[in-house]
């Protein structure tokens, strides 16, 4: 008598059957099926084991099943994307979820190179200098209404030039009679010192640095000989063409101070009134 050969969960022969041998246990096509085929996850059927099965995040599909849940393209062979458990085309998912170029009106695609500035979005090839029409890519540009510029460009032709090189100024800078100057060219005629944050004055138009200004031109106190500039709320005291500091207007015998009292010239000097008396 023959051994028998039974499909392990219904019993019947498997005698001139065909049949799929698991874990060592032999089934008949029916019971292997229902046993250990994943059910598709769209039409919720078994998947039978000569079905081609396609599988995503633990879920399985029908090979006809997986297919685009807007335009119902197979995703067998295509690229796709999940958006809210559903299965969507490159196409569908950046139609409606990616977006657009404002410069092309192309969609810009998930994973290419982009530019967002403002609420907008470009390839990174279409975001380009308004002027040389060069892309920007990650280099600085300065938006100017609509438009974009590259920094060269933009202060090529909008930022003011400086009245001593005439080269533009990106920032800072300082402003003389009206007239824009880089820190670094505004400086005194005379010494060529920097005179941004400090006093200085002018003559003829050009500034000076308070100490060449008092060099070259101011008049000298006729007890120091110094430059009597007036800067600083300094006073001094005239008198017949000649000029004192303050501190330095003294009685030249007795040096007590003369300023707001009674004095006496006497050639070159000036005597207080005791000291006059005394001669």
């Amino acid at each position: 008598m023959a051994d028998r050969f039974d499909c392990d969960n219904c019993k019947e022969s498997l005698y001139g059957r065909k049949y799929i041998q698991s874990d060592d246990n032999p089934y008949c096509i029916p019971c292997y099926d229902s046993l250990f085929s994943n059910t598709c996850d769209e039409c919720k059927e078994l998947i039978g084991h000569d079905a081609r099965e396609l599988f995503y995040e633990d879920r399985h599909y029908h090979e006809h099943c997986f297919r685009c849940f807007r335009c119902d393209r197979s995703l067998a062979d295509e690229p796709f994307t999940s958006q809210d458990d559903a299965l969507l085309c490159n196409d569908c998912y950046c139609n409606e979820f990616s977006s657009k170029c404002v410069a092309c009106d192309k969609i810009v695609m998930p994973g290419t190179r982009k530019l967002e500035y403002a609420g907008s979005t470009w390839h990174e090839g279409c975001f380009i200098c308004h002027s040389c029409e060069q892309p920007i890519g990650s280099k600085s540009f300065i938006p100017d209404k609509d438009e974009h510029y590259c920094v060269p460009c933009y202060e090529d032709k909008f930022a003011p030039r400086c009245s001593r090189c005439k080269k533009a100024l990106a920032k800072g800078g300082v402003t003389y009679r009206d007239e824009p100057w880089h820190k670094e060219c505004f400086v005194c005629t005379s010494c060529k010192t920097q005179l941004a944050g400090q006093h200085f004055t002018s003559r003829d138009e050009n500034p000076y640095c308070l100490k060449c200004f008092g060099s070259l031109y101011a008049k000298k106190c006729e007890a120091c000989s110094k430059p009597i500039t007036g800067f600083g709320g300094g006073k001094y005291i005239s008198f017949e063409e000649r000029q004192w500091h303050q501190p330095c207007f003294t009685c030249s015998q007795c040096s007590i101070s003369l300023v707001g009292a009674g004095f006496f010239p006497d050639a070159d000097r000036i005597l207080c009134r005791e000291c006059h008396s005394n001669l």
